[in-house]
């Protein structure tokens, strides 16, 4: 008859056995590291100018968004049901991002509207690193770095020469 801390040590063994092996436990850690990265470069990019939602916020949620969809695709779920929870993905970090959304007294202007988007667009990064779909991440990410970077750039450019619309 197992003794009671024999008994407490499987227990407690049985309860990490999501990762058997090396190489799941591999599998996880580099999705898992690939939404944090990219999240963070994001995040970079958007604390370096002052944003609010700057490098801890773009990773917390490239992170979160890869562990959803990683831990569903470990417990077996079919097509259908995975993708009922990347639309709960979607929906909550839609939600999420509204909050960075502001209407500004007495003014036109809405304020946060690139910080949410950038958000959303985190989160779906972040999908497709815990879906296993890295190069599709990396290359996503890379293009969100032109959107931040270099299309304000090319709108200043216009500016100056004229051609802006406003």
């Amino acid at each position: 008859m197992p003794t009671l801390l024999h008994k407490i040590g499987e227990t407690i063994a049985s309860e990490f056995s999501d990762l058997p092996d090396v190489e799941q436990a591999t599998r996880v850690l580099l999705r898992l590291l690939l939404a944090a990265v990219l999240g963070g470069l994001l995040g970079f990019e958007r604390e370096a100018h002052g944003k609010d939602a700057g490098i801890r916020t773009h990773m917390l949620v490239a992170m979160g968004a890869a562990l959803f969809v990683l831990v569903s695709q470990q417990d077996g779920m079919a097509t259908g049901d995975l993708s009922r929870v990347v639309q709960g993905v979607i929906a909550g970090v839609g939600f999420l991002g509204a909050g960075a959304i502001l209407k500004l007294d007495g003014e036109e202007r809405v304020k946060g509207l690139t910080t949410a988007a950038g958000i959303w667009l985190t989160a779906a990064i972040g999908v497709a690193a815990g879906m296993g779909r890295e190069a599709t991440a990396v290359l996503s990410a890379l293009l969100a770095l032109a959107v931040f970077s270099v299309v304000p750039m090319l709108v200043r450019l216009m500016d100056k020469r004229g051609g802006g619309a406003g």
